[in-house]
Formats: structure tokens, C-alpha cells, sequence
């Protein structure tokens, strides 16, 4: 029985996106935004050589059809067993993209915070503090996670307030010390005042625990998303409906809200290239294992660092690459991305593109201009399963 591997490399956009024009990075629109082919460019121009040298090295995914997949996203021609996607809900965030990849766009506008101080209303202000057992919040503004916990780490360990802030994307975020707050208590605060910032349409509120001492604060991996559950069956419950196993790699059960999982491996992405290599030896006859590998967008594409983004890439490359030998004659295997995160553009956000949609298995017809909810469908053909 056929098996199926859906793999999102966070914000691995390549441009084209029509509408790129409507999404900003502050005041620039993204128009021209183009994650991979600006990164190939910056390493063709030594641009991109901290830890890494010359030209853009991922022979594997360009065999798949990636820069065809590019050409294509911008205007291009060519068929092959590749696509490049466009995504039809409105926002270029993870939960839109994933929802789309999945079957189901947004059939919503999100709730966006306002890019001023303070940023949040007084109500979710209150809701954070009782839930928190505190007298108030610290942050209440758009920061990027790494710069607001070394500017409010210290305070935040005298105080016991969380420190609360968001982004360009339909999120609340609370950091706080895994061993001054507690790693319990952080996701109990955050499982608390969920339902309220989900009822203003708000995508997810992220918990962003964080060690170690003044000057030296780092994030860890027990980051959770509490996210919105999709407003109707995804692909995963397809799945699972036909009765079969589906697995989870990364951060997907929770973009999800765990519909349709059967079971979530997580880490930092090493860790899960090793748990994908597991599934591809011992996942079950007819399952799917869906996956997202984060540390593209989260290490790399917000913090604008072109080599370190090239770096990624190839590590990728090199690790897919031992992988497509051992997948079965039956088995699909689909790389895509759910948005953009361009490391050359302005700002920190995302950046709305189109995706590529790179095939190993299946029927091996070609795939063209696509849109985000044709993988879905791709998937769920391959499994013999039907769309609820």
C-alpha cells in the first residue's frame, strides 16, 4: 500500500506571488521578494560565505526541479514533475499557508496587531495577568523574540511578569524562564488565554520559553503553538478517516491543533531529519507522515542571514538527498513551503511568494502553476483517499 511524505521547508518561497504587491515589510511592499533566487544570487556573488563558500550547492533539490519550479513562479515555462503554487488565503503566515498546503484556505481575515506601543487592548492585557497571577506584562509591542528577551530577560526574572509581544503575523507570543517561571506554567498561561485571542480571529499564541542568565538568554526547543483549529476536515483527517496512521514531524501537530495525528516527533531540525529518516524505514503501509522543518524561517529568514539560510539549505539538501534511495517504488514524497522569508529583503517579516512543489514518486506527471490546495489533493490521490 502506497505511502506518502509531505515535507514544508518553513519560508522556502521563489517568488512570482501576483499579489505580492498588497503584503509589506513595514512600507515595502514585497513585490520582487524571492527567498531562494536572492540567496543563490548572494552566493554567486560571495556574498554568503560565513561557513560556506561559492555558488548556491543543493544538486538534490535543483534535480527535483527547483529552479525550474523558480523560472516558472516568475514568469517562466517548462514542464516537469514540478510545480510552483499560489496561495489564495489572505496572509502570508504559517497557519494560512499550512491550512492551504492541507486542504482548507482561511475563510477568514486574521487579526493583526497594531505596530505601536502599546500594541495590545487592555482586555488581553488583564486576561495575560490573571491567567499569569501577576500585576501586568512586560514587551507589549512588535520586537523580533531573540532582541525583546535580551532587552527584557532580566526584568522579566525580578518581576515574574511574562514578556508578551507579536509580529507582522497573527500571533501573541509569551516568553518566559523555563526554571524563574516555569516551563508548566508558561504553557498553562498560554493554554489559558488561547481561547480569548482565538476568538479575535488571532492565529496562534506561541509560548517561547527561554534559559540561561542576563547577557546570555537563549530560546529552547520547548516552544509550543497553540493555534486556531481549522474550520474544517484537512487532509490529515482524510487520512486518518480511510483509516490509516499519520505522523507528525515538527511543529505540525500544533499548527493544527493536533487534527488528524496519530503521533508528533519534535526537536530542532536535526533532530527531526533523524526522526524522518526513521518513517521513511518503518512508516506503516498507507500513512502519511507530514513535516515541517522550521529552522529555515526561525534561525535564518528573520534574522536576515543570507549565509546562514545557504548553509541550511545545503545541510538539507545533503540529508534529503541519503533519504530519496530508500523510499519505497509506491511511496510520493512532496517537498513545498507554506510562505516566503526572503533574508535580503527589508524588515524581518515574511514575504508573500509562491512555493515550489518538488515530487519524487507518484505518477510523475507534470504539475505547472499550481495552487496551494492542489497538494493537498496530489497527496490524497496518491493515498486512494477522499476529501471530506
Amino acid at each position: 500500500m502506497p505511502r506518502a511524505f509531505l515535507i514544508v521547508m518553513d519560508s522556502v518561497g521563489i517568488g512570482g506571488a501576483p499579489d505580492a504587491d498588497a503584503y509589506f515589510n513595514g512600507d515595502v511592499p514585497d513585490t520582487g521578494a524571492n527567498t531562494v533566487g536572492h540567496i543563490a544570487e548572494a552566493c554567486a556573488a560571495g556574498r554568503a560565505e560565513d561557513g560556506r563558500s561559492g555558488p548556491l550547492a543543493v544538486p538534490h533539490l535543483a534535480t527535483l526541479g527547483l529552479f525550474d519550479a523558480m523560472a516558472l513562479a516568475n514568469g517562466g515555462s517548462g514542464t516537469g514533475p514540478w510545480g510552483a503554487a499560489t496561495e489564495v488565503s489572505q496572509g502570508k503566515d504559517t497557519p494560512s499557508g499550512h491550512w492551504e498546503l492541507a486542504g482548507v484556505p482561511v475563510p477568514w481575515d486574521w487579526h493583526y496587531f497594531p505596530d505601536e506601543t502599546p500594541a495590545f487592548p487592555d482586555d488581553v492585557v488583564d486576561a495575560v495577568s490573571t491567567a499569569a497571577g501577576v500585576d501586568g506584562i512586560l514587551g507589549n509591542c512588535h520586537a523580533s523574540g531573540t532582541t525583546i528577551i535580551a532587552e527584557l530577560g532580566a526584568e522579566h526574572v525580578r518581576t515574574g511578569k511574562p514578556i508578551c509581544y507579536t509580529s507582522a503575523d497573527s500571533v501573541f507570543q509569551i516568553a518566559a524562564h523555563e526554571d524563574h517561571f516555569g516551563l508548566d506554567r508558561l504553557m498553562d498561561l498560554c493554554k489559558a488565554v488561547a481561547p480569548k485571542l482565538h476568538n479575535m480571529r488571532v492565529g496562534r499564541v506561541i509560548a517561547r520559553p527561554f534559559v540561561g542568565e542576563p547577557g546570555a538568554f537563549e530560546r529552547t526547543v520547548h516552544r509550543r503553538d497553540f493555534a486556531i483549529t481549522p474550520p474544517a476536515p484537512i487532509l490529515t483527517n482524510w487520512v486518518q478517516d480511510a483509516g490509516r496512521h499519520v505522523y507528525g514531524v515538527g511543529k505540525v501537530g500544533d499548527i493544527f491543533s493536533m487534527q488528524g495525528f496519530d503521533e508528533v516527533r519534535k526537536g530542532p531540525d536535526a533532530t527531526l531529519m533523524e526522526h524522518l529518516s526513521t518513517l521513511v524505514d518503518e512508516a506503516e503501509d498507507g500513512s502519511l507522515t507530514f513535516a515541517n522543518f522550521v529552522e529555515f524561517d526561525s534561525l535564518y529568514g528573520h534574522r536576515r542571514d543570507v549565509s546562514g539560510y545557504a548553509r541550511h539549505l545545503e545541510w538539507f539538501d545533503a540529508q534529503i538527498g541519503a533519504l530519496l534511495p530508500r523510499l519505497r517504488a509506491d511511496d510520493l514524497l512532496v517537498l513545498t513551503a507554506d510562505h516566503g522569508n526572503d533574508p535580503t529583503w527589508v524588515g524581518t517579516d515574511h514575504t508573500r511568494e509562491r512555493v515550489p512543489v518538488l515530487v519524487k514518486g507518484g505518477d510523475g506527471g507534470p504539475l505547472g502553476l499550481i495552487g496551494f490546495q492542489d497538494v493537498a489533493h496530489l497527496v490524497a490521490r496518491h493515498l486512494g483517499v477522499s476529501p471530506k
